[in-house]
């Protein structure tokens, strides 16, 4: 009854934590552009990481109890998920994803590059603060590149065709502070409540976050199975929701760089930023099944990622295989065969 109960806490505590997350990036967005923030620094500050922010809050909030191992366990199993679960399915919808020579030349190399990083800092089966200031770094130099490209303008088009706001931040801190100052002077130029739902929603943030690493934690203990194992699974299945919804939706509307452009985005964010955090406040612990299994499976998700964008089409009968795989993944970490 009591491992009943904790699962239960866990499917809401998550399906809040999503959700919270979803709200807290719309409204974070809506107050950039309102302070006429360039629609491309919101994108990179605020959107590219709106639906990898469960990740990131749950992985500081298993620091803070101390349960490191699920940082890690956390960041492979929601890339594996993407990958394998997220492709596959938007694949299977889709029938066939034209991939643009644009992805093979840039952000398969670029994903490939990350994923090596992320082999070699895991290699001892620890994550050190040296390490996660590598990773953020990283992270950095790819937001610059992100930037310089314009991708986060053309991703953010579609929201923001109307958008007649100047495209340049303020060059001095003097106009930096004016924009502070005229922060509730801009309110009512707001949509009502954008502010109380911002706070809102970072409180369930938090709230959802916790009791999801807690049930994670007691349902561990009642199977008598190590937390990683479960936040590789159960919580990356559900962590990696946003991006399912996000890719789904663009394959069926035939706007595969978006689908695709998605996962990106989230998989180098967990490489970098969801490890590299945490890591700031402690070495972070990698167990034995995230080494030995889930390492090897991201490796050969990425592989078999370059290998389907090399041929510049995703067929249905790829996504089939991907989430076969994805099923074989699963199968091996709560070693079932």
């Amino acid at each position: 009854m009591l491992l009943l109960s904790w699962i239960g806490i866990f499917i809401i505590s998550l399906a809040v934590l999503v959700k919270a997350a979803d709200v807290f990036t719309e409204s974070s967005e809506k107050i950039g552009l309102a302070f006429k923030i360039p629609s491309f620094i919101v994108g990179i500050a605020i959107v590219s990481i709106g639906t990898s922010l469960p990740e990131l809050v749950t992985s500081l909030i298993a620091v803070s109890k101390n349960e490191t191992e699920i940082v890690a366990a956390n960041a492979i199993g929601s890339n594996i998920a993407n990958i394998f679960l997220v492709i596959g399915f938007s694949a299977i919808v889709a029938r066939k994803m034209s991939i643009k020579r644009s992805l093979i030349n840039l952000d398969l190399p670029l994903l490939a590059c990350v994923t090596t990083l992320l082999i070699f800092i895991l290699w001892d089966k620890q994550i050190t603060f040296v390490e996660g200031i590598i990773a953020i770094l990283t992270y950095i130099i790819y937001s610059f590149y992100l930037i310089s490209s314009g991708k986060e303008r053309k991703i953010l088009s579609h929201k923001n065709a109307n958008d007649k706001s100047n495209n340049h931040l303020p060059a001095t801190r003097i106009d930096r502070l004016k924009i502070l100052k005229r922060l509730w002077k801009r309110h009512e130029k707001l949509e009502k409540g954008v502010f109380p739902t911002l706070l809102l929603s970072a409180i369930f943030l938090y709230l959802g976050a916790n009791y999801t690493i807690e049930s994670i934690i007691h349902i561990a203990d009642s199977l008598n199975i190590a937390p990683p194992i479960i936040a590789m699974s159960a919580m990356a299945i559900g962590t990696s929701l946003p991006e399912l919804v996000v890719s789904v939706r663009a394959s069926m509307k035939r706007k595969y760089e978006i689908a695709l452009g998605n996962i990106f985005g989230s998989n180098i964010f967990n490489a970098l930023v969801v490890i590299g955090i945490p890591a700031l406040f402690t070495t972070l612990k990698v167990d034995e099944i995230t080494f030995s299994v889930g390492l090897p499976f991201l490796i050969g998700a990425t592989v078999l990622y370059l290998i389907s964008g090399i041929s510049r089409k995703i067929y249905n009968w790829e996504g089939m295989m991907y989430l076969m795989i994805y099923v074989l993944f699963l199968v091996k970490i709560f070693g079932i065969v």
